[in-house]
């Protein structure tokens, strides 16, 4: 499957490449200044070619060789055609990414590495169907839709979550969308320290995330 609005089309079809996702171009802007990415499930990479496009090395993986092939030159994108849910997972086991970007696709098994391909300080964005989807349309199968609170779930405790929405929405067509945005906060021996001899009444050193977009 790749990032369409049909998960259950043949691998050999592949949409128009689009505009991004605005879920993803609103949080775009935590992920670290050259940082390389990993867009799963990528289809013909309109997200790929985005993150690109602002300076970001980016690694697209599909098992649609002809979605990808669409990228093949662009500058600052390797490609993968890899089927995901049939075979291992197809990078190392030690490979991890600034950010990790996930939209319009869920085989819930690759939870466990795509959370693991999350460097310090890295970014999940996260957007898929939920369920009451098939109320409205495409998909409609239960293994393509979220449960109630199924991202955040996931993502808790090992990330920290910043922006999570699960509901409806009107535009750009009638669908039930669940979408979150978590970082994998860094976590040092140093700051450890640093912060176990902060005093009682001061603050501890944080990270600012802006929410802003």
């Amino acid at each position: 499957m790749s990032d369409s609005l049909n998960p259950g089309a043949p691998a050999t079809s592949h949409p128009a490449i689009g505009e991004p996702s605005r879920w993803v171009k609103r949080w775009a802007h935590l992920v670290e200044a050259g940082g390389a990415v990993l867009d799963v499930a990528s289809g013909a990479g309109r997200h790929a070619r985005f993150f690109a496009s602002h300076g970001h090395p980016v690694m697209a993986i599909d098992r649609d060789a002809a979605a990808l092939a669409s990228m093949s030159g662009l500058p600052g994108i390797d490609t993968l055609a890899a089927d995901m849910e049939n075979a291992p997972w197809p990078l190392p086991s030690n490979a991890q990414f600034s950010a990790v970007v996930v939209t319009n696709y869920l085989h819930r098994t690759l939870f466990p590495q795509l959370l693991a391909a999350l460097a310090p300080g890295g970014v999940l964005i996260y957007e898929t169907f939920a369920q009451g989807n098939e109320t409205v349309g495409k998909p409609s199968n239960p293994a393509f839709l979220l449960a109630p609170g199924e991202l955040l779930a996931v993502c808790t405790p090992a990330l920290r979550v910043i922006a999570y929405q699960d509901g409806f929405l009107s535009q750009p067509r009638e669908a039930y969308i669940q979408r979150i945005c978590a970082v994998r906060e860094k976590t040092t021996s140093v700051s450890l320290e640093r912060a176990s001899n902060v005093p009682e009444n001061q603050g501890l050193p944080v990270t600012r995330y802006d929410l802003t977009g």
